[in-house]
């Protein structure tokens, strides 16, 4: 695998989108990835053509917001997932988005911290499994904060509390990522304070024998949302070995 040729701790831009629809987001990282792959692609049009100039960086991001009640289905997902009609979506005012992410269907709603990191994995490493392994490491740190023990599904993206237990495992987070020349973009939802009784409309991710979990379920309270952002802040500078900027 190819690693990275720089030196130093690579700077990630910050920035909080607040409520926002969630297409307006997907446009907005389809911005920011399209910036850093023009970049790219002019640096090997630089390297084909034997022309000597400076390298223009690419730029990191780290977006947090948060979307209106939203479906969102992956390009491998399956509609068969989704266990109401158009007309009881459009009664509840739910809106349904085919994406170009990975994974299946899932929801996206008030109290649910969305991440989306903008990351040119060249300024990292180049691997996309591995990527994945960080995500969720992050979101596992966090968890730990608060005194909740989470980990991982062999097999299955995202994380789960109990996930050795089949009658007892829960996904608190899912994850589902696109990259383009190493450019990464789409990302992970934690629930928080989300509302889970949207979950019962899907089958989430796929996954039809396991349940969803929220840190207000699992500690018995509501979360303070900007504290768990910057909980999550943290780790993800750690995990990463980053340099946060806002």
């Amino acid at each position: 695998m190819k690693e990275s040729y720089q030196m130093g701790k690579q700077q990630i831009r910050v920035r909080d989108l607040g409520i926002i629809d969630y297409q307006q987001a997907w446009d907005y990282q389809e911005q920011l990835l399209k910036e850093n792959v023009t970049i790219k692609s002019s640096r090997a049009r630089n390297t084909a053509a034997d022309i000597e100039v400076v390298e223009t960086p690419t730029t990191n991001y780290l977006l947090f917001c948060e979307h209106p009640p939203v479906y969102t289905i992956g390009k491998s997902g399956h509609m068969e997932n989704l266990l109401v009609s158009a007309g009881q979506l459009a009664e509840e005012g739910i809106s349904l988005v085919p994406t170009n992410r990975g994974g299946d269907i899932t929801f996206h709603g008030p109290g649910q911290i969305v991440g989306y990191p903008i990351l040119d994995l060249e300024n990292f490493f180049t691997d996309i499994g591995k990527y994945l392994r960080y995500l969720e490491e992050v979101i596992i740190n966090t968890l730990g904060d608060y005194g909740i023990p989470a980990g991982r599904s062999k097999g299955e993206t995202g994380v789960w509390l109990d996930p050795e237990d089949k009658s007892k495992a829960r996904k608190i987070c899912a994850m589902g990522v696109r990259c383009s020349r190493w450019v990464t973009m789409h990302g992970f939802a934690l629930n928080v304070n989300t509302n889970l009784n949207y979950f019962n409309n899907i089958v989430p991710c796929g996954i039809v024998d396991k349940q969803v979990a929220s840190m207000q379920q699992e500690l018995g309270r509501e979360l303070p949302v900007e504290e768990v952002k910057e909980r999550l802040r943290q780790h993800f500078a750690k995990v990463f070995d980053a340099e946060l900027v806002f």
